[in-house]
């Protein structure tokens, strides 16, 4: 079988972008947006991507000329789509230990002009141990700091030659913290006022929002053989992804951060704003808030994919009622623009591809109510003086959930009916919300004493008129005919 670099020509397109991290959601996002930009004419660009871990590099990339096939898989207005892309916007993958010389060359040239990275969560850090003179400095902001410094050097602080910079780590206002630490650094080494000048105003750091599920490499036995086969060549390298995606890039000069990154012309997923916190919102309440409010509910009533749930006769009105009757009101942006998301969201949930658990979702789901489905909550009451019955439900099945475990010395564990089997379920989440369980779980007024609980959500919701009544009912009849029997009084309580 051919390589997949003997099925496409590879244009020698200047290297515009260097990207801190070569994994399987940068090629599958930003790299593939780049790709498709370049082939619309709105861009001619290319790629250099540094890994900034000290680990081996996968060979693959060199021997594939760092090309390989982002696979396109899920539901899209209404169709079935599985759908092979040869992504090509790459130049070379480097290491910046092995190839640290070559890592901080690209700081002298004259084409480049923004900075993408993907170093998880834990790489926005400041670490004041970090050293200027490493090479390179341990962390993703130490890398980045003196790479900067480097092209302040290399063209006399031109301004001209500052660099935009896209984070889109996991983190809220992740370039105001990227920068934050930034900063620190150049504190802490003794750089030059003139160069944190230039950081400051020859530099922009945007702060974004990112929104794709990315599986990566088949991992099933024989499936990446099977998919290379109807390919035609070899891709070592495959990235498998579902095809939404959304690429929110809040700016202080809008107009130039489009100017180095022209996606949204070339008509893709990619906004330009001065503000992100009603995108940031929309998700959050939506995508998230959604499978935090059925997912407890739906597991307990016997279900364990996201997908069976879209097709449940009970389940799926409820998820519907919770995201277009009592989530999308509370939300800002304009009517058409959520219902379209809300629309994509139902979409990604049927993806005939992805087997996305529910017990996975479940996961530390007590700070993931907060955070996901109370402001949707409070939202509603403070608008009209009514709970949402089915996002109140969810509440009853979420305590539901925990109180039905035990500790055992290999952890905290429910049980549940399925297939009219007993089959016991671990809870994971913090200390303190196991502690919890485990001592009141069994209590007759186990609603009030959670709802009660300000360490969990940072008010006492027990002081919401009728929240505790309501959300109690909903628990005693749970108990007495299951979560489908509460799942249809809530959508008919909500209607």
């Amino acid at each position: 079988m051919k390589n997949i670099k003997e099925t496409i020509k590879k244009e020698g397109r200047a290297v515009r972008v260097l990207q801190f991290g070569e994994g399987n959601f940068l090629r599958a996002f930003a790299d593939y947006l780049i790709d498709r930009a370049n082939r619309s004419g709105v861009y001619n660009g290319s790629v250099a991507v540094v890994q900034p871990i000290n680990v081996p590099l996968m060979k693959f990339f060199s021997e594939q000329d760092s090309i390989y096939t982002v696979l396109l898989r899920g539901k899209e207005d209404g169709a079935t789509v599985d759908e092979p892309y040869v992504v090509s916007s790459v130049s070379e993958v480097i290491s910046a230990y092995a190839d640290y010389e070559r890592f901080m060359a690209y700081a002298s040239l004259d084409t480049l002009e923004a900075v993408i990275s993907n170093t998880t969560e834990a790489g926005i850090v400041f670490d004041a141990g970090d050293s200027f003179e490493a090479a390179p400095p341990a962390t993703y902001p130490g890398k980045l700091t003196k790479f900067l410094y480097a092209r302040y050097k290399a063209f006399g602080g031109d301004m001209s030659k500052g660099l935009v910079i896209f984070p889109v780590e996991l983190i809220e206002n992740n370039g105001g913290k990227l920068k934050e630490c930034v900063l620190k650094l150049c504190e802490a080494w003794k750089l030059e006022d003139g160069f944190v000048s230039w950081v400051n105003e020859a530099c922009m750091f945007t702060s974004t929002l990112v929104d794709r599920i990315v599986t990566g490499y088949p991992r099933k036995a024989g499936e990446a053989d099977s998919i290379c086969e109807k390919l035609g060549y070899s891709d070592n390298l495959l990235d498998i992804c579902e095809p939404f995606a959304l690429w929110v890039i809040e700016a202080s000069d809008t107009d130039r951060a489009r100017r180095v990154l022209p996606l949204d012309t070339a008509g893709l997923p990619v906004v330009f704003t001065n503000d992100q916190k009603p995108y940031r919102e929309r998700k959050v309440r939506i995508l998230n808030g959604a499978h935090t409010s059925f997912v407890p509910a739906a597991f307990l009533a016997g279900q364990d994919i996201v997908r069976d749930c879209m097709a449940d006769d009970v389940i799926r009105p409820f998820i519907d009622r919770c995201i277009y009757g009592e989530i999308m009101p509370t939300l800002t942006l304009p009517k058409d623009d959520v219902m379209a998301f809300a629309d994509s969201v139902c979409e990604r949930f049927e993806n005939p591809f992805i087997d996305h658990e529910l017990i996975s979702i479940c996961l530390n789901s007590v700070s993931k109510w907060k955070a996901r489905v109370l402001p949707s909550v409070l939202d509603s009451f403070n608008a009209n003086g009514k709970l949402p019955s089915c996002l109140t439900m969810s509440f009853a099945s979420l305590c539901e959930f925990y109180s039905r475990g035990k500790l055992t010395d290999e952890g905290f564990f429910g049980t549940r009916q399925r297939n009219g089997e007993t089959v016991s379920y671990k809870i994971s989440d913090d200390k303190a919300v196991i502690d919890f369980f485990a001592e009141n779980g069994e209590k007759d007024n186990i609603i009030e004493l959670f709802a009660a609980n300000e360490s969990f959500w940072g008010q006492d919701l027990t002081k919401i008129q009728g929240f505790v009544e309501t959300a109690d009912k909903m628990l005693t009849l749970i108990r007495k005919e299951g979560t489908a029997a509460a799942m249809k009084a809530a959508v008919k309580a909500s209607v």
